[in-house]
């Protein structure tokens, strides 16, 4: 008897085992499947970068790899510094800036409403939350026509702040930032006041270290955001000298010529940015996205 449930119990670790096997086989194979999906624009771009217009609108984008159509004349009319270079690294430069203080003031003021949402307890926080929670659920689409209203009444159409300060407080952002914060030990604000630490004191130099996880994930999604935003600035930039890239890459799409040389190129170009936030963050990332997957 003892060898029969001996044989019983390794046949079903066997059969567990195999059972895994075939489960990790077939995940990472559906992955792979999705992995080239989604790297093969990314790739048929970069290999388009390095061919004339004419070839894009004769090919389009492929991965064919005709090396006698490949130069590097197009990056070299992007950095060749004629009128449309020019303008592609004004528009860059607008770009890099509005990414820059859109990132800094979104986690600034998202962790801030999130810390209070999170380590205190008063009447209405709950009520406060869903309130932040419900915003979630209105299309932006339909705020479109009354923030349109209120930048022309704070006069400020045509101007950076126009485009930053109705996305400074985002809910998914505090959402994330308080679902993290919830797994903080609370002890620590006992702590840092019996140290006399005021409470900025805890919020800055005892609560936002911990939180890097959360700020390295949050970078990574606000300056994608900002980066990529269009409809939200193509309303509120009036100047062509205040394009952010992708408003001014689109302005090369027109009815009486396509600057293929100068799009393609600069589109490959226009994502180092976001790349190397991502290098730079992406210690934090993960941990910071699953972080709160985890609570009980």
């Amino acid at each position: 008897m003892a060898e029969n449930k001996s044989s019983l119990s390794k046949d079903d670790g066997m059969g567990m085992k195999a059972k895994r096997t075939f489960l990790s086989i077939l995940a990472t194979g559906w992955f792979a499947i999705l992995s080239i999906i989604i790297v093969f624009p990314l790739v048929a771009g970069l290999i388009a970068s390095f061919r004339p217009g004419t070839e894009l609108i004769r090919r389009g984008l492929s991965i064919d790899l005709d090396f006698s159509t490949m130069t590097l004349a197009n990056y070299k009319y992007l950095f060749g510094g004629n009128a449309d270079s020019q303008k592609y690294m004004m528009w860059y430069k607008n770009s890099l800036i509005l990414t820059l203080v859109s990132v800094v003031l979104t986690l600034f003021v998202c962790y801030i409403v999130a810390y209070g949402l999170t380590m205190y307890n008063y009447k209405l926080k709950n009520f406060l939350f869903f309130l932040v929670i419900a915003t979630m659920m209105v299309p932006f689409e339909i705020l479109i026509l009354p923030l349109y209203k209120e930048m022309i009444s704070l006069k400020l159409i045509d101007t950076m702040a126009g485009v930053v300060l109705p996305g400074i407080c985002g809910a998914s952002t505090i959402f994330f930032f308080r679902q993290y914060m919830t797994g903080l030990p609370k002890e620590l604000l006992d702590a840092g006041r019996i140290d006399g630490a005021t409470e900025y004191g805890i919020c800055f130099k005892i609560m936002l270290p911990i939180t890097k996880p959360a700020f390295a994930a949050m970078s990574i999604l606000c300056a994608m955001g900002a980066w990529n935003n269009v409809l939200w600035p193509m309303l509120v930039f009036r100047s062509a000298e205040k394009f952010t890239l992708p408003i001014g890459l689109n302005t090369l799409l027109t009815p009486y010529g396509n600057n293929y040389d100068v799009l393609i190129a600069g589109s490959m170009f226009g994502i180092i940015p976001v790349f190397i936030v991502f290098l730079c963050f992406q210690r934090y990332f993960i941990e910071g996205m699953t972080a709160g997957a985890v609570k009980g």
